[in-house]
């Protein structure tokens, strides 16, 4: 079997992001200490990064994207795309909760340290990689090359984190209106999750109806669905009248990881950022529609 070895910038981003992601949750297992469920959250990200990247590096090296039951097209940079997203949440909640507040031992906090810089590295290098891979004006790619494409996966990362927000503790049991949030999300998540699936696997053509024109009618679907969970959210979590709470309680400042009030005001604001993704989707996808048309 012949290697295949093409210097490029791609190949070097990728081998950048290899080292880093190895780096980060190697440092991490090793000294870091991490007693903590979200410490297994945070090493899950840096090692999935280091086992998708080595993988495509090794199809590549060897030739084998013809041979790969993925259409190699969208697999590389929608893994890219997730492995960036994923390294930036490591980076922002593993010093959250393993340095903010530390008052431990010297040397495991150095062994922290080293593990947040080399995933914000981690994070740099993915997102070069997405940018290197995405679709240029008149370029033939994958869908998940181009705009729509990559904002899918944002779509559906940022639903991960509310959900990883809004079930630990169960923030939606206390009214059916946040019941009705709940389900906002999963229904949009899901669906998401198919047409990516659908891209990578590349079955959009065996659909009994046109793909385009699905894809600008769920992007309507799901605009006018996070529009209303992005109202109710914040009036049954922050109105007094409904049971809320406006004012973010003192024992939220004090003490390491995240208090409730600031889970429910994540939730918030991820919904209102989900919002503003899917309509920049519908956008993209009207024209796709109208430029098939």
């Amino acid at each position: 079997m012949a290697i295949v070895l093409h210097s490029s910038p791609l190949l070097w981003t990728r081998l950048a992001a290899l080292i880093f992601s190895c780096v980060a949750f190697s440092v991490a297992v090793h000294g870091g200490r991490l007693h903590h469920g979200t410490g297994d959250w945070c090493i899950f990200c840096w090692a999935f990064s280091f086992a998708g990247t080595l993988l495509v590096l090794l199809v590549e090296l060897f030739g084998l994207q013809a041979r790969a039951p993925v259409s190699w097209k969208n697999f590389p940079i929608t893994f890219a795309c997730y492995s960036a997203l994923l390294c930036l949440s490591a980076s922002i909640i593993f010093p959250l909760y393993f340095l903010k507040g530390s008052m431990g031992q010297s040397d495991v906090r150095d062994f922290r340290i080293v593990s947040t810089v080399f995933s914000c590295l981690a994070t740099i290098a993915y997102i070069s990689e997405v940018s290197i891979s995405k679709a240029r004006p008149g370029e033939v790619a994958g869908y998940m090359a181009t705009a729509p494409g990559l904002l899918k996966v944002c779509e559906t990362f940022v639903a991960c984190i509310i959900f990883v927000f809004i079930s630990d503790p169960v923030l939606y049991d206390r009214h059916d209106a946040l019941k009705y949030c709940m389900s906002v999300y999963c229904i949009c998540f899901i669906l998401s999750v198919i047409i990516i699936l659908l891209c990578i696997g590349e079955c959009t053509g065996r659909l009994p109806f046109p793909f385009a024109r699905f894809l600008s009618s769920y992007a309507l679907l799901a605009v006018v669905l996070y529009l209303s969970a992005t109202i109710i959210w914040p009036i049954f979590n922050f109105d007094p009248k409904n049971g809320g709470t406006k004012k973010r309680p003192y024992d939220c400042s004090s003490g390491m990881g995240v208090c409730v009030w600031d889970k429910l005001m994540a939730v918030a604001v991820l919904s209102g950022v989900n919002f503003v993704l899917y309509l920049v989707d519908l956008i993209y996808s009207s024209r796709l529609v109208f430029i098939t048309a």
